[in-house]
């Protein structure tokens, strides 16, 4: 277990943990959340060994392998999946010492390194990495790219996957999410739903840390509280125990005005001296109990558009991309109203922010048409904020810029004024915005954007660097707002929110999508699956020659004990389930059969009706067998799917 006791940590000045104290079991899935800047971070960089306390005493186990992200990912030649699997270090051992004895001729040491390959599960790491890769939505044909060739979004998805792929007893996730879009998050999910170790992660994504924590720990103010269940979970009874601080505190301080009041009037009385004494000294012991104090959370609205012109964007037979004759998405057709509010969907690289920087006039159109509807007034968030923001210049003279073009031109207070509302007050909204962090330069579009008084609101992934309390405000704010909207985000609890209807991007072309976000979760997880069955395939022809290449004996017969390994490998693995399905399947059977005897007998006319009452709890209690069996055998099918592909 990992056991923090009177543990206090320094950042230079600032006291990240104070006399803190906490116990994570082994095997617990726990989600660390707190305002940005309250030391999340940090602790993590005490449980990896890179800080180290000021005070107080830290448990880890020493024998833990623990994984965790890098946070920066080298220039490197090697492949996409061959650097996944380098996160390894017991297989990079077996294959440096099998290479070796291989080139020494030591028999005793090829079959000592063959065994160490075995335990390693070399046979099957190229297409364990593959699978990551594919869920975390590589294309198969980036599986072999060289990691040098990949952006620094994709690069930090390799390295989250070198991270899920090393054994490990211990994972820390900090902002996992951060990178990913909402088909990555979905698969994600359903990883670590799985993971058998002892989990820590780091997110502001509110569905993320429900589906995968079932423990929360709040840092705030150096002190770090345990609450069972998810995010939704923590929040409820944090509110239940401000509550009840509140209600303590205020009964204590009537408490002490009383005792106080007493003492003042009676003191110099004789006959009251030593009750009121009494009273002082009562004062005296009395534990204070401390106010609640509460951060503050930013709090906007959208202002109410100026103009509400019924169709606002119309396009016809669009051709979406960045170079004439290569085009992102094709055929677009599409109408915005007055009132939408569409969420929308799909994998990255398919196009969605190339659609939303089409609509918003960032990107030419390179075929077809795009009509915005008379007095339409865009609102564009851009998912990369500096796409926008001029990093040499402060949110002040960005705001000065915009208001001066506009026709609310305004005073210097008023400008300072509404900066103010979005916490930019003091120096900070002089800073130069280049020196912002990502959820500073959030909050300055958020304030530029509201400003505009859009009636039609364009936001590429808005929630990416805003805490869970900023995405709170932002998603009261859009169910307020009075125009239509697009809305690109993998933050589910903000799609739910807000969205009316959704929209697909996928395949080249933009489609209404027929279904809610759950149904979206599922047409992920089986697109992943099929992608993963595909890969097993051509790797299989591969194998036995099916691409028509003309391999060497030599290199023909490894292929074949490679093969005969893995699927050797896989058989062993899937007998138990095997046997465990079969098992289900007749205790199925038999459940079956006896519901049909309970039915024919409840059916006839003879039974008294004591019998008919013990026949009926009877059946009731089949068919609740009968339901949970049937979910076993589901679930064994699922986990022999995955092993197959």
């Amino acid at each position: 277990m990992i056991r923090l006791q009177g543990l206090s940590l320094r950042r230079g000045a600032k006291v990240v943990l104070d006399d803190a104290e906490l116990t994570v079991q082994t095997g617990e899935k726990v989600g660390l959340v707190g305002a940005n800047g309250a030391g999340k971070s940090s602790l993590f960089g005490l449980l990896l060994g890179q800080l180290i306390e000021d005070g107080g005493t830290l448990e880890f186990p020493a024998h833990w392998r623990v994984a965790s992200v890098a946070q920066q990912v080298p220039d490197e030649d090697c492949e996409a999946a061959e650097f996944v699997c380098r996160g390894d270090a017991a297989l990079q051992e077996a294959l440096r010492a099998s290479r070796e004895a291989e080139a020494a001729g030591d028999a005793q040491r090829i079959a000592a390194a063959a065994e160490a390959l075995e335990l390693a599960q070399a046979y099957s790491a190229r297409a364990r990495a593959e699978a990551l890769l594919l869920g975390l939505g590589f294309a198969q044909g980036a599986l072999q790219q060289p990691v040098r060739s990949f952006s620094g979004g994709w690069r930090m998805r390799l390295a989250l996957a070198q991270a899920l792929f090393q054994p490990s007893d211990c994972m820390l996730l900090d902002e996992p999410t951060n990178h990913l879009d909402l088909d990555a998050l979905v698969w994600l999910e359903s990883w670590l739903a799985r993971y058998p170790g002892t989990l820590l992660v780091i997110s502001h994504d509110r569905e993320f840390l429900d589906a995968v924590t079932r423990v929360t720990v709040h840092l705030e103010q150096g002190r770090l509280s345990r609450y069972a269940g998810g995010y939704t979970a923590f929040e409820q009874r944090r509110a239940q125990a401000l509550t009840q601080q509140a209600a303590a505190y205020a009964r204590q301080q009537a408490d002490i005005a009383r005792l106080n009041s007493f003492v003042e009037r009676f003191r110099a009385k004789a006959t009251k001296a030593r009750q009121a004494q009494s009273r002082l000294k009562a004062l005296e012991r009395m534990q204070l109990l401390a106010p609640v104090v509460l951060s503050h959370s930013l709090q906007f609205e959208f202002l109410q558009p100026q103009r509400q012109p019924q169709q606002l964007l119309r396009a016809r037979t669009l051709e979406c991309g960045f170079a004439p004759g290569r085009p992102v998405l094709r055929g677009v057709e599409l109408d915005v109203l007055a009132g939408a509010r569409i969420g929308v969907l799909g994998a990255n690289g398919q196009g969605k922010s190339t659609l939303v920087k089409t609509l918003a006039g960032v990107l030419e159109p390179l075929a077809g048409s795009l009509h915005p509807g008379e007095g339409v007034v865009l609102g564009y968030f851009a998912q990369q904020e500096m796409d926008v923001l001029r990093p040499d210049e402060t949110a002040m003279q960005h705001l000065q810029r915009l208001a001066q073009a506009s026709e609310r031109p305004g005073t210097t207070q008023d400008w300072r004024d509404w900066l103010g509302r979005f916490q930019f007050s003091g120096e900070l909204a002089s800073q130069p915005v280049g020196t912002m962090s990502g959820g500073e330069r959030a909050r300055l579009l958020l304030a530029l954007l509201v400003w505009q008084r859009p009636n039609v609101l364009l936001l590429d992934e808005p929630t990416n660097h805003l805490d869970l309390p900023t995405r709170e405000a932002l998603s009261f704010a859009l169910q307020e707002f009075g125009g239509a909207m697009l809305l690109v985000s993998h933050d589910r609890a903000l799609l739910r929110a807000v969205c009316d209807e959704y929209w697909l991007v996928a395949d080249g072309g933009v489609r209404p999508f027929d279904g809610d976000l759950d149904d979206y979760q599922r047409w992920v997880l089986e697109r992943a699956r099929e992608a993963a069955r595909d890969v097993a395939g051509q790797r299989q022809g591969t194998v036995d020659g099916g691409d028509g290449a003309q391999a060497s004996p030599e290199n023909r017969r490894e292929q074949r004990r490679l093969a005969a390994r893995q699927r050797a490998e896989r058989d062993r693995q899937l007998a138990p389930l095997r046997q465990a399905q079969e098992a289900a399947q007749r205790r199925l059977d038999g459940l079956e059969a006896r519901r049909g005897e309970l039915e024919q007998a409840l059916a006839a006319a003879s039974p008294s009706p004591a019998e008919r009452a013990e026949a009926g709890r009877e059946l009731k209690q089949v068919l609740q067998d009968i339901e949970t069996c049937e979910q076993q055998w589901l679930d064994l099918e699922q986990r022999m799917q995955g092993l197959q592909a």
